[in-house]
Protein backbone atom coordinates (compact mmCIF):
# COMPACT_ATOMS: atom_id res chain seq x y z
CA UNK A 1 0.00 0.00 0.00
CA UNK A 2 2.86 2.41 0.80
CA UNK A 3 4.34 1.81 -2.67
CA UNK A 4 0.99 2.51 -4.35
CA UNK A 5 0.29 5.65 -2.37
CA UNK A 6 3.85 6.74 -3.08
CA UNK A 7 3.12 6.43 -6.81
CA UNK A 8 -0.33 7.98 -6.80
CA UNK A 9 -0.37 10.19 -3.71
CA UNK A 10 -2.97 9.84 -0.98
CA UNK A 11 -5.28 6.92 -0.35
CA UNK A 12 -8.12 9.03 -1.77
CA UNK A 13 -6.13 9.59 -4.99
CA UNK A 14 -5.40 5.89 -5.21
CA UNK A 15 -9.11 5.13 -4.85
CA UNK A 16 -10.06 7.66 -7.56
CA UNK A 17 -7.51 6.10 -9.91
CA UNK A 18 -8.15 2.42 -9.23
CA UNK A 19 -11.96 2.42 -9.10
CA UNK A 20 -12.62 3.92 -12.59
CA UNK A 21 -9.94 1.62 -14.05
CA UNK A 22 -11.58 -1.46 -12.53
CA UNK A 23 -15.02 -0.34 -13.70
CA UNK A 24 -13.96 0.17 -17.32
CA UNK A 25 -11.87 -3.02 -17.37
CA UNK A 26 -14.71 -5.07 -15.88
CA UNK A 27 -17.16 -3.79 -18.51
CA UNK A 28 -14.78 -4.65 -21.37
CA UNK A 29 -13.78 -8.06 -19.99
CA UNK A 30 -17.38 -9.02 -19.21
CA UNK A 31 -18.56 -8.37 -22.77
CA UNK A 32 -15.48 -10.06 -24.27
CA UNK A 33 -16.09 -13.23 -22.28
CA UNK A 34 -19.85 -12.96 -22.87
CA UNK A 35 -19.13 -13.18 -26.60
CA UNK A 36 -17.21 -16.44 -26.09
CA UNK A 37 -19.93 -17.73 -23.78
CA UNK A 38 -22.95 -17.00 -25.98
CA UNK A 39 -21.49 -18.50 -29.17
CA UNK A 40 -20.24 -21.52 -27.19
CA UNK A 41 -23.76 -22.12 -25.91
CA UNK A 42 -25.15 -21.76 -29.45
CA UNK A 43 -22.63 -24.36 -30.65
CA UNK A 44 -23.59 -26.77 -27.87
CA UNK A 45 -20.38 -26.37 -25.86
CA UNK A 46 -20.68 -26.94 -22.11
CA UNK A 47 -19.22 -24.04 -20.09
CA UNK A 48 -17.84 -24.85 -16.65
CA UNK A 49 -16.89 -21.33 -15.49
CA UNK A 50 -17.51 -17.71 -16.43
CA UNK A 51 -15.10 -15.62 -14.37
CA UNK A 52 -14.49 -11.88 -14.19
CA UNK A 53 -11.06 -11.70 -12.61
CA UNK A 54 -8.60 -14.37 -11.57
CA UNK A 55 -7.73 -16.15 -8.35
CA UNK A 56 -10.02 -17.04 -5.48
CA UNK A 57 -13.72 -16.42 -5.93
CA UNK A 58 -15.31 -13.50 -4.04
CA UNK A 59 -18.91 -14.35 -4.88
CA UNK A 60 -20.84 -16.14 -7.60
CA UNK A 61 -23.68 -18.47 -8.52
CA UNK A 62 -24.30 -21.58 -10.62
CA UNK A 63 -26.92 -21.40 -13.37
CA UNK A 64 -29.32 -24.18 -14.36
CA UNK A 65 -26.91 -25.51 -17.01
CA UNK A 66 -24.10 -25.93 -14.50
CA UNK A 67 -21.99 -22.89 -15.36
CA UNK A 68 -20.37 -21.18 -12.37
CA UNK A 69 -20.54 -17.38 -12.75
CA UNK A 70 -18.09 -15.67 -10.42
CA UNK A 71 -16.13 -12.55 -9.54
CA UNK A 72 -12.59 -13.22 -8.34
CA UNK A 73 -10.03 -11.34 -6.27
CA UNK A 74 -7.64 -10.26 -9.05
CA UNK A 75 -9.78 -8.01 -11.31
CA UNK A 76 -7.30 -7.78 -14.20
CA UNK A 77 -9.03 -9.83 -16.86
CA UNK A 78 -11.27 -12.85 -16.94
CA UNK A 79 -11.95 -16.12 -18.69
CA UNK A 80 -14.51 -18.67 -19.82
CA UNK A 81 -13.57 -22.29 -19.06
CA UNK A 82 -15.09 -24.97 -21.28
CA UNK A 83 -15.45 -28.66 -20.62
CA UNK A 84 -12.06 -30.14 -21.56
CA UNK A 85 -10.04 -27.02 -20.71
CA UNK A 86 -7.04 -27.53 -18.47
CA UNK A 87 -6.80 -23.92 -17.32
CA UNK A 88 -8.01 -20.36 -17.87
CA UNK A 89 -5.85 -20.05 -21.00
CA UNK A 90 -8.03 -22.73 -22.69
CA UNK A 91 -5.20 -25.21 -23.07
CA UNK A 92 -6.69 -28.68 -23.56
CA UNK A 93 -6.61 -31.20 -20.73
CA UNK A 94 -5.21 -34.10 -22.78
CA UNK A 95 -5.86 -36.87 -20.27
CA UNK A 96 -9.40 -35.70 -19.57
CA UNK A 97 -10.19 -35.53 -23.29
CA UNK A 98 -9.06 -39.13 -23.79
CA UNK A 99 -11.22 -40.37 -20.92
CA UNK A 100 -14.43 -38.58 -21.92
CA UNK A 101 -17.53 -40.66 -22.56
CA UNK A 102 -19.58 -40.15 -25.72
CA UNK A 103 -22.16 -37.90 -24.06
CA UNK A 104 -19.51 -35.54 -22.66
CA UNK A 105 -17.73 -35.44 -26.01
CA UNK A 106 -20.88 -34.00 -27.58
CA UNK A 107 -20.49 -30.91 -25.39
CA UNK A 108 -16.69 -30.70 -25.39
CA UNK A 109 -15.18 -27.66 -27.08
CA UNK A 110 -12.29 -29.71 -28.47
CA UNK A 111 -14.59 -32.19 -30.17
CA UNK A 112 -16.44 -29.49 -32.11
CA UNK A 113 -15.68 -28.77 -35.76
CA UNK A 114 -12.99 -26.25 -36.73
CA UNK A 115 -15.56 -23.64 -37.88
CA UNK A 116 -17.44 -23.97 -34.57
CA UNK A 117 -14.30 -23.60 -32.48
CA UNK A 118 -13.16 -20.65 -34.60
CA UNK A 119 -16.55 -18.98 -34.17
CA UNK A 120 -16.40 -19.37 -30.38
CA UNK A 121 -12.88 -17.92 -30.20
CA UNK A 122 -13.58 -15.03 -32.60
CA UNK A 123 -16.75 -14.11 -30.70
CA UNK A 124 -14.77 -12.47 -27.87
CA UNK A 125 -13.05 -9.77 -29.97
CA UNK A 126 -16.22 -9.34 -32.05
CA UNK A 127 -18.15 -8.67 -28.85
CA UNK A 128 -15.61 -5.95 -28.02
CA UNK A 129 -16.22 -4.30 -31.40
CA UNK A 130 -20.00 -4.53 -30.94
CA UNK A 131 -19.69 -2.97 -27.48
CA UNK A 132 -17.70 -0.08 -28.96
CA UNK A 133 -20.26 0.44 -31.73
CA UNK A 134 -23.09 0.53 -29.20
CA UNK A 135 -21.30 2.94 -26.81
CA UNK A 136 -20.26 5.31 -29.60
CA UNK A 137 -23.76 5.05 -31.09
CA UNK A 138 -25.42 5.91 -27.78
CA UNK A 139 -23.11 8.91 -27.33
CA UNK A 140 -24.03 10.17 -30.81
CA UNK A 141 -27.73 9.53 -30.09
CA UNK A 142 -27.79 11.24 -26.69
CA UNK A 143 -25.22 14.02 -27.13
CA UNK A 144 -25.13 14.44 -30.90
CA UNK A 145 -21.95 15.67 -32.57
CA UNK A 146 -20.33 19.07 -32.45
CA UNK A 147 -19.69 20.34 -35.97
CA UNK A 148 -16.95 22.89 -36.72
CA UNK A 149 -16.41 23.68 -40.41
CA UNK A 150 -12.84 23.03 -41.69
CA UNK A 151 -12.00 26.65 -42.47
CA UNK A 152 -8.45 27.98 -41.97
CA UNK A 153 -8.47 30.96 -39.61
CA UNK A 154 -4.74 31.19 -38.90
CA UNK A 155 -1.53 29.75 -40.35
CA UNK A 156 1.42 29.31 -38.02
CA UNK A 157 4.83 30.60 -39.20
CA UNK A 158 7.25 28.01 -40.65
CA UNK A 159 4.53 25.36 -40.52
CA UNK A 160 3.72 22.66 -43.05
CA UNK A 161 0.62 24.63 -44.04
CA UNK A 162 2.64 27.77 -44.77
CA UNK A 163 5.14 25.78 -46.84
CA UNK A 164 2.28 24.15 -48.78
CA UNK A 165 0.69 27.51 -49.65
CA UNK A 166 -2.41 27.52 -47.44
CA UNK A 167 -4.25 30.83 -47.10
CA UNK A 168 -6.59 32.18 -44.45
CA UNK A 169 -10.26 31.40 -45.24
CA UNK A 170 -9.38 28.27 -47.23
CA UNK A 171 -12.10 25.63 -46.79
CA UNK A 172 -10.65 22.09 -46.73
CA UNK A 173 -12.75 19.87 -49.02
CA UNK A 174 -10.85 16.58 -49.10
CA UNK A 175 -7.56 14.88 -48.13
CA UNK A 176 -6.19 12.09 -50.32
CA UNK A 177 -9.67 11.60 -51.76
CA UNK A 178 -11.46 11.42 -48.38
CA UNK A 179 -14.18 14.04 -47.95
CA UNK A 180 -13.69 16.45 -45.05
CA UNK A 181 -16.87 17.69 -43.41
CA UNK A 182 -15.60 18.98 -40.06
CA UNK A 183 -12.39 20.30 -38.57
CA UNK A 184 -12.27 17.10 -36.50
CA UNK A 185 -12.13 15.05 -39.73
CA UNK A 186 -9.16 17.15 -40.79
CA UNK A 187 -7.39 16.71 -37.45
CA UNK A 188 -7.96 12.95 -37.38
CA UNK A 189 -6.20 12.40 -40.71
CA UNK A 190 -3.40 14.89 -40.11
CA UNK A 191 -2.60 13.59 -36.62
CA UNK A 192 -1.91 10.10 -37.97
CA UNK A 193 0.08 11.34 -41.01
CA UNK A 194 3.27 12.85 -39.61
CA UNK A 195 5.94 12.82 -42.32
CA UNK A 196 3.49 11.63 -45.00
CA UNK A 197 2.70 13.84 -47.98
CA UNK A 198 -1.02 14.58 -48.25
CA UNK A 199 -2.93 15.83 -51.28
CA UNK A 200 -5.34 18.42 -49.87
CA UNK A 201 -8.10 20.06 -51.90
CA UNK A 202 -9.30 23.45 -50.62
CA UNK A 203 -12.02 25.78 -51.82
CA UNK A 204 -10.56 29.28 -52.31
CA UNK A 205 -12.65 32.11 -53.77
CA UNK A 206 -15.14 29.61 -55.23
CA UNK A 207 -12.31 27.67 -56.91
CA UNK A 208 -10.82 24.28 -56.00
CA UNK A 209 -7.08 24.31 -55.37
CA UNK A 210 -4.94 21.23 -54.71
CA UNK A 211 -2.08 21.58 -52.23
CA UNK A 212 0.66 19.12 -51.29
CA UNK A 213 1.46 19.22 -47.56
CA UNK A 214 3.55 17.01 -45.26
CA UNK A 215 2.50 17.29 -41.59
CA UNK A 216 5.36 17.81 -39.17
CA UNK A 217 5.70 16.00 -35.86
CA UNK A 218 4.18 18.03 -33.05
CA UNK A 219 2.64 17.58 -29.64
CA UNK A 220 -1.05 17.48 -28.79
CA UNK A 221 -2.77 17.33 -25.42
CA UNK A 222 -5.85 15.16 -24.99
CA UNK A 223 -8.84 16.12 -22.78
CA UNK A 224 -7.19 14.34 -19.84
CA UNK A 225 -4.06 16.49 -20.09
CA UNK A 226 -1.81 13.77 -21.54
CA UNK A 227 0.64 14.70 -24.30
CA UNK A 228 1.03 12.71 -27.53
CA UNK A 229 3.21 13.07 -30.62
CA UNK A 230 1.01 13.72 -33.66
CA UNK A 231 1.21 15.14 -37.15
CA UNK A 232 0.47 18.85 -37.44
CA UNK A 233 -0.18 21.16 -40.41
CA UNK A 234 0.06 24.35 -38.38
CA UNK A 235 -3.42 25.74 -38.99
CA UNK A 236 -5.93 26.79 -36.34
CA UNK A 237 -9.66 27.27 -36.28
CA UNK A 238 -11.43 29.99 -34.31
CA UNK A 239 -14.53 28.11 -33.15
CA UNK A 240 -16.20 31.03 -31.40
CA UNK A 241 -19.73 31.31 -32.73
CA UNK A 242 -19.17 28.57 -35.32
CA UNK A 243 -20.00 25.36 -33.47
CA UNK A 244 -23.26 23.54 -34.13
CA UNK A 245 -24.60 20.34 -32.58
CA UNK A 246 -26.02 17.83 -35.03
CA UNK A 247 -28.57 15.30 -33.75
CA UNK A 248 -29.15 11.82 -35.18
CA UNK A 249 -31.84 9.17 -35.25
CA UNK A 250 -30.99 5.77 -33.66
CA UNK A 251 -30.09 4.04 -36.94
CA UNK A 252 -27.80 6.86 -38.07
CA UNK A 253 -26.21 7.11 -34.62
CA UNK A 254 -25.47 3.38 -34.66
CA UNK A 255 -23.98 3.62 -38.14
CA UNK A 256 -21.78 6.51 -36.99
CA UNK A 257 -20.79 4.39 -33.99
CA UNK A 258 -19.62 1.72 -36.42
CA UNK A 259 -17.67 4.32 -38.40
CA UNK A 260 -16.01 5.63 -35.24
CA UNK A 261 -15.11 2.07 -34.23
CA UNK A 262 -13.50 1.54 -37.63
CA UNK A 263 -11.54 4.80 -37.33
CA UNK A 264 -10.18 3.76 -33.91
CA UNK A 265 -9.28 0.28 -35.19
CA UNK A 266 -7.59 1.71 -38.26
CA UNK A 267 -5.59 4.17 -36.18
CA UNK A 268 -4.53 1.46 -33.73
CA UNK A 269 -3.36 -0.88 -36.49
CA UNK A 270 -1.59 1.98 -38.23
CA UNK A 271 0.34 2.70 -35.05
CA UNK A 272 1.21 -0.98 -34.49
CA UNK A 273 2.50 -1.42 -38.05
CA UNK A 274 4.36 1.87 -37.76
CA UNK A 275 5.94 0.64 -34.53
CA UNK A 276 7.06 -2.58 -36.20
CA UNK A 277 8.45 -0.63 -39.17
CA UNK A 278 10.25 1.83 -36.89
CA UNK A 279 8.16 4.85 -37.90
CA UNK A 280 6.49 5.17 -34.50
CA UNK A 281 7.92 5.44 -31.01
CA UNK A 282 7.20 2.89 -28.29
CA UNK A 283 6.79 5.62 -25.68
CA UNK A 284 3.22 6.07 -26.88
CA UNK A 285 2.35 2.64 -25.44
CA UNK A 286 0.64 2.44 -22.06
CA UNK A 287 0.23 -0.30 -19.50
CA UNK A 288 -2.17 -0.84 -16.60
CA UNK A 289 -0.86 2.13 -14.59
CA UNK A 290 -1.20 4.51 -17.55
CA UNK A 291 -4.69 3.24 -18.39
CA UNK A 292 -5.68 3.61 -14.74
CA UNK A 293 -4.52 7.23 -14.75
CA UNK A 294 -6.37 7.99 -17.99
CA UNK A 295 -9.52 6.31 -16.67
CA UNK A 296 -9.41 8.43 -13.53
CA UNK A 297 -8.81 11.66 -15.44
CA UNK A 298 -11.62 11.19 -17.96
CA UNK A 299 -13.97 9.97 -15.21
CA UNK A 300 -13.47 13.30 -13.43
CA UNK A 301 -14.05 15.18 -16.71
CA UNK A 302 -17.43 13.55 -17.28
CA UNK A 303 -19.36 10.35 -17.98
CA UNK A 304 -19.39 10.95 -21.74
CA UNK A 305 -15.60 11.05 -21.88
CA UNK A 306 -15.39 8.03 -19.58
CA UNK A 307 -17.62 5.88 -21.79
CA UNK A 308 -15.83 7.17 -24.87
CA UNK A 309 -12.60 5.86 -23.33
CA UNK A 310 -14.29 2.53 -22.58
CA UNK A 311 -15.28 2.24 -26.25
CA UNK A 312 -11.76 3.06 -27.44
CA UNK A 313 -10.20 0.55 -25.05
CA UNK A 314 -12.73 -2.10 -26.09
CA UNK A 315 -11.66 -1.71 -29.74
CA UNK A 316 -8.00 -1.88 -28.76
CA UNK A 317 -8.42 -4.97 -26.60
CA UNK A 318 -10.44 -6.66 -29.34
CA UNK A 319 -7.68 -5.99 -31.87
CA UNK A 320 -4.88 -7.11 -29.55
CA UNK A 321 -6.70 -10.37 -28.90
CA UNK A 322 -6.78 -11.02 -32.65
CA UNK A 323 -2.98 -10.83 -32.98
CA UNK A 324 -1.68 -14.27 -34.09
CA UNK A 325 0.09 -14.96 -30.81
CA UNK A 326 -0.56 -18.23 -28.95
CA UNK A 327 -2.31 -17.53 -25.62
CA UNK A 328 -4.44 -14.89 -27.37
CA UNK A 329 -7.60 -15.52 -29.39
CA UNK A 330 -5.70 -14.79 -32.60
CA UNK A 331 -3.22 -17.53 -31.73
CA UNK A 332 -6.03 -20.06 -31.34
CA UNK A 333 -7.47 -18.95 -34.69
CA UNK A 334 -4.02 -19.41 -36.24
CA UNK A 335 -3.92 -22.98 -34.93
CA UNK A 336 -7.40 -23.68 -36.31
CA UNK A 337 -6.41 -22.25 -39.70
CA UNK A 338 -3.40 -24.58 -39.82
CA UNK A 339 -5.62 -27.47 -38.75
CA UNK A 340 -8.09 -26.69 -41.54
CA UNK A 341 -5.29 -26.64 -44.12
CA UNK A 342 -3.56 -29.81 -42.88
CA UNK A 343 -6.75 -31.72 -42.20
CA UNK A 344 -5.54 -32.50 -38.69
CA UNK A 345 -4.41 -30.53 -35.59
CA UNK A 346 -0.82 -29.53 -34.99
CA UNK A 347 1.13 -31.90 -32.78
CA UNK A 348 0.72 -31.52 -29.03
CA UNK A 349 4.41 -30.71 -28.76
CA UNK A 350 4.18 -27.83 -31.26
CA UNK A 351 1.02 -26.46 -29.66
CA UNK A 352 2.56 -26.53 -26.19
CA UNK A 353 5.71 -24.86 -27.50
CA UNK A 354 3.61 -22.16 -29.16
CA UNK A 355 1.69 -21.51 -25.93
CA UNK A 356 4.94 -21.15 -24.00
CA UNK A 357 6.34 -18.72 -26.56
CA UNK A 358 3.06 -16.78 -26.55
CA UNK A 359 3.05 -16.61 -22.77
CA UNK A 360 6.61 -15.31 -22.83
CA UNK A 361 5.71 -12.62 -25.35
CA UNK A 362 2.66 -11.50 -23.39
CA UNK A 363 4.59 -11.38 -20.11
CA UNK A 364 7.47 -9.50 -21.76
CA UNK A 365 5.05 -6.95 -23.24
CA UNK A 366 3.36 -6.43 -19.86
CA UNK A 367 6.72 -5.88 -18.18
CA UNK A 368 7.77 -3.44 -20.91
CA UNK A 369 4.62 -1.30 -20.83
CA UNK A 370 4.65 -1.29 -17.02
CA UNK A 371 8.26 -0.09 -17.13
CA UNK A 372 7.14 2.71 -19.49
CA UNK A 373 4.36 3.62 -17.05
CA UNK A 374 6.81 3.82 -14.14
CA UNK A 375 9.22 5.86 -16.26
CA UNK A 376 6.43 8.39 -16.95
CA UNK A 377 5.90 8.67 -13.21
CA UNK A 378 9.66 9.22 -12.80
CA UNK A 379 9.86 6.35 -10.33
CA UNK A 380 13.44 5.67 -11.42
CA UNK A 381 14.56 9.21 -10.72
CA UNK A 382 15.93 11.83 -13.10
Amino acid sequence: MELLTGLFGSVESLFLIVLPFLVVLTIIVFFHELGHFMVARWCGVAVETFSVGFGREIFGFTDRKGTRWKFSWIPLGGFVKFVGDENAASMPARDALDEMDDETRKHSFYHKSVPQRAAVVAAGPIANFILSIVIFGLLFLILGRQITSPIVDEILPQSAAEEAGFQVSDLVVSIDGSDIETFSDLQRIVWSSAGKQLSIVVRRNEELVTLQATPKIGEATDPAGNKHEVGQLGITRNTQGDVTVERYDPATALWMGAERTWVVAEGTLSYVFGLIAGREKANQLGGPIFIAQISSQVFQIGFAEFFNLAAVLSVTIGLINLFPIPMLDGGHLLYYGIEALRGKPMSEKMQDFGFRVGLGLVVALMIFVTWLDLARLEVFGS
